[in-house]
């Protein structure tokens, strides 16, 4: 089994959200014999953003990169995805990865009855977190979003650990870590 590990947030030992996809990935590997992980840091090692070039496919080096992130992806039977908050939404870092993966013809397709999601079958763990309390709130434009991005993609395993108000106070961040932290899936428990 293959689990892919997404960091994104820029703020490393600070994290939270890097917090969560740690306690989530050691959970996995201590529970899942043979496990292989594969982690991938956006902020510290960030994909370029689409450009022109890049759709046009003119630019080799890029689309060799971008074919690598795609495929690990695919290989994948869990991703682990840390997103904080940044001003309502993802970190443009995991918008760039999402660019990536989000490929017609491979993670999906357009059919007369409508959009097609290729990529399914996988499970997909988001560890949210947020200085403030959005949790179903209007202000909450990345859980639905990265839903929609997934579901868009065929995936419908999607299962969330998230701390919210973290940056209320120092009380408000421990409750929210231990909340998150209590609420990580079991491994197993859907596990084929």
């Amino acid at each position: 089994m293959k689990l892919l590990h997404l960091d994104s947030s820029v703020l490393g030992d600070q994290s939270v959200s890097r917090e969560l996809t740690a306690a989530i990935v050691a959970r996995w590997q201590a529970q899942v014999r043979g496990l292989e992980v594969q982690s991938r840091d956006l902020a510290s090692d960030p994909l370029p953003h689409l450009s022109g070039a890049t759709l046009a496919g003119s630019d080799e080096l890029d689309a060799a990169r971008g074919e690598a992130v795609l495929q690990q992806f695919l290989d994948a039977d869990v991703v682990v995805i840390g997103a904080p908050m940044y001003n309502f939404g993802i970190p443009s870092s995991l918008k760039a990865w999402i660019d990536r993966i989000a490929v017609r013809g491979r993670t999906f397709r357009y059919t007369e009855s409508g959009p097609q999601g290729l990529a399914g079958g996988k499970r997909v763990i988001l560890a949210l977190a947020a200085g403030g309390p959005h949790q179903g709130q209007p202000s909450d434009f990345v859980e639905p979003y990265l839903r929609q991005v997934f579901g868009f993609l065929g995936v419908t395993d999607i299962e969330t650990v998230r701390a919210d108000g973290v940056g209320l106070s120092p009380e408000h961040r421990e409750a929210a870590v231990a909340n998150a932290l209590a609420s990580i899936p079991a491994p197993l428990a859907r596990a084929a």
